[in-house]
Formats: C-alpha cells, sequence, structure tokens
C-alpha cells in the first residue's frame, strides 16, 4: 500500500428509521429550494493553535507571517529548507485548522493578518479568492502549475492529497479490508464484525475538510446516504483533525476510519505504525492543499518568494520527503498521469477542482440543512464527538 500511496499520493428501529428517511429526504431537496448569498456560519472558534518563530539564521533583512493547517513539526523542515535560501527571513508559524485560518482573517485587523494562508480548507480559500481578499501572483514557477491547480492567479495548489481508508493490520484481516466504499457498507452492516463505536471520520460539523469530504460524496456517490447511516448505526467516532483519528486507529481503539488525509496516514505507517491504506476504487477524492497571498498582507513580496520556492522542483521535493506531502509537480509535469501498471487505479481518482464550484455548500442556509441532515443520520444522540460509545 506505501507504494500505491506514494505513486498517485480515502434498521435498529422504527424511529431511527423513520427519522433517517425523513433527514434525506430533506438531504435530497433542499439544494432545489436552498437560496444563494447567505453569510457563512461556523461554530465558535477552536482554541489558538500552535506559533512557532524561526528566527533568521543571519541578519533579520525580511518577516513572513503564515498561516497553516499542516502540523507545525512537519512543516518546520520546510521552513527551514527556505531559510538556506533567504537566510535573512524571519518566519512565524502558526498551526491552525482550516476554519480558523478563515476565520481568523476575516476578524483580524489587517495589520494582525498573515502574509500566507496554507490551508487544506480549499473551499475557503476559493471563498476568500471570490470575496477580493487575495492578491494576484504571477510568476515563472505558478506558469508551471498545471491549470486545474491553479484558480485566477490568486489560490494556487502546493501539493495534492488522496482521500483514504485506514485501518489497523492486527483488527481487520486481510479478506475483511474494503476496498470499495460498497464493501465498506458491506461491512459496517454485517453484525459479525462488531465495528460498533470502532469506526471512525472526521466531524463535518467541526472540521472544514470533514464538511467538505461530505459534501463531495453527496454529489458523486449515490450510496452516502446509505453509508452514512451506517456510520451512524456503528456509533462512529467524530473527531476534527486528522491526527486523533490516526491515534486511535494505531492503538487499536478503531478497526478503521473513512475520508481521512493519506499522507499523515503514510507518516504514521513510516514510523511503524500498524496501519494500513486503502484508496477506494470506486473513486479517491483528492484534495489540494492550497496557497494564497492576502489582499493586506504586510510582507507580500516575502510571502511571493515562499509561494514561488514551495513550488519550485526543490520546494516540491522537500514537501514530499520531509512532509510527506504528494507533490503538485513531477519530473514529467503531470502528477496525476497514470503510471506504468496503475492505470486503473489513477483513474480512480476524482480531484476536486479550484473554483467557484466549493462555493454552493459554503451558502449558510444550506451548509446548516446538510449538517442537520448529517447528523441525523451519522452523528449517535447522546455521544460527544470523539468519544466512543460505553
Amino acid at each position: 500500500m506505501r507504494s500505491e500511496l506514494r505513486e498517485v499520493r480515502s434498521e435498529k428501529n422504527q424511529r431511527r428509521a423513520g427519522r433517517r428517511a425523513g433527514a434525506w429526504l430533506r438531504f435530497c431537496l433542499f439544494s432545489l429550494l436552498t437560496p444563494l448569498g447567505s453569510l457563512l456560519i461556523f461554530p465558535a472558534a477552536a482554541a489558538p493553535g500552535d506559533v512557532q518563530t524561526f528566527k533568521s539564521p543571519q541578519t533579520t533583512t525580511a518577516r513572513l507571517r503564515i498561516h497553516g493547517s499542516t502540523d507545525i513539526e512537519n512543516f518546520a523542515a520546510v521552513i527551514a529548507d527556505y531559510q538556506k535560501l533567504s537566510p535573512g527571513t524571519q518566519v512565524e508559524y502558526s498551526d491552525l485548522v482550516a476554519q480558523d485560518i478563515y476565520r481568523r482573517y476575516l476578524r483580524s485587523a489587517p495589520r494582525d493578518r498573515a502574509d500566507l494562508l496554507i490551508s487544506s480548507g480549499m473551499d475557503l480559500q476559493t471563498k476568500l479568492v471570490n470575496d477580493g481578499h487575495a492578491l494576484v501572483h504571477r510568476s515563472p514557477a505558478t506558469a508551471g502549475l498545471p491549470a486545474w491547480s491553479q484558480w485566477r492567479h490568486e489560490a494556487f495548489g502546493i501539493s495534492y492529497e488522496p482521500i483514504v481508508i485506514v485501518y489497523n493490520k492486527r483488527l481487520l484481516a486481510p479478506a475483511q479490508v474494503p476496498r470499495t466504499r460498497r464493501q465498506l457498507l458491506a461491512l459496517l452492516r454485517d453484525p459479525k464484525a462488531k465495528l460498533a463505536g470502532r469506526v471512525g471520520t472526521y466531524d463535518a460539523g467541526r472540521s472544514s475538510v470533514g464538511y467538505l469530504l461530505a459534501t463531495q460524496d453527496h454529489q458523486l456517490g449515490s450510496m452516502a446516504g446509505a453509508l452514512q447511516a451506517a456510520l451512524g448505526d456503528n456509533a462512529v467516532v467524530l473527531e476534527e483533525r486528522t491526527g486523533p483519528l490516526l491515534d486511535r486507529v494505531a492503538r487499536g481503539q478503531l478497526a478503521l476510519a473513512y475520508n481521512v488525509l493519506g499522507s499523515y496516514a503514510q507518516a504514521r505507517i513510516d514510523a511503524g505504525a500498524p496501519l494500513g491504506i486503502v484508496l477506494p476504487e470506486d473513486y479517491t477524492l483528492v484534495l489540494l492543499r492550497t496557497a494564497l497571498i492576502p489582499r493586506e498582507a504586510a510582507n507580500a513580496v516575502e510571502a511571493g518568494r515562499f509561494l514561488d520556492y514551495l513550488i519550485s522542483p526543490r520546494g516540491q521535493a522537500v514537501l514530499a520527503r520531509q512532509v510527506g506531502l504528494q507533490p503538485i509537480r513531477s519530473a514529467s509535469g503531470a502528477p496525476l498521469a497514470p503510471q506504468a501498471g496503475d492505470g486503473a487505479r489513477v483513474r480512480a481518482l476524482r480531484p476536486i477542482p479550484l473554483g467557484p464550484g466549493l462555493l454552493v455548500y459554503l451558502d449558510a442556509l444550506k451548509r446548516r440543512q446538510f449538517l442537520d441532515a448529517w447528523r441525523s443520520t451519522v452523528q449517535p444522540q447522546g455521544a460527544r464527538p470523539g468519544t466512543p460509545p460505553p
């Protein structure tokens, strides 16, 4: 599974059935009834993330403030390598979840805003661009990006992320491991599998990535509703971030996790965790990790240099080697082109394109109705997110 990821680098009773049927009827109808243009609504802001300042190796001549959703311990290697090329640059990096990157930008005074936003919440990044909050950036480096990985010369993909199923090899026999969503649904419905409280996924209400993936499943998969209902029937454990989900799977508290970031799982495998990775063969969503320079960036020139570094051959190699992210660019210039013997798997990839299509489910009313329906089927009544049932 390691080589595959690196080449393409995710009727208990009548009352419940009645609630589920009603929820999914609303789910199917609300897209026809929802007007666009409402303001975004998110839950209260999470606690501030970790902030680390990387002092310049030489006399400071430039400063750069980054808000990013990549774990700080992983991204530190990228900053260190950049400072070899620009030893006079001091970098402050704030490790935030994607929703907080978006929220902080909008709620902060211009002088307090970051110079560069790097986020796995590609829909929220698209919203910022659409609303006029990003600077245009053109350079020889950005000209070499695939057309599908940048939008309006304002949002740029720096890596792509297959969305996978992760499982504990000690808890699931090879014959049990689901390779498609249909097989996953069958496993969840099998009482012999005993998966109640032992399956996890993102909390779509708290995680912007989880929300994006849930809405993409609804658009792409005909069995999205049935699968989400089966997760609910199995008292699915909900988390906001990838790390806690993978921790639970690695410790054996969960047998598998659905729709998680593949690069984080691969890093755990490289460190010896007993995990396996499945890129679903029916379709594998591909998320872009994107960067943009805010319009009010105090250090926009330095932000542009850092962005160019990230998508340069050297920066892409560091992202792949040190962070474990799949580079947006390859030596062939076609990172999603079929490799020898792997064409079928690559054809299953479904990159989520940058552009206005990502704005549809950010409408406040549509979001609220989607989440109401999602919670009715997925979230066990009375259970706390991230907590398995007793």
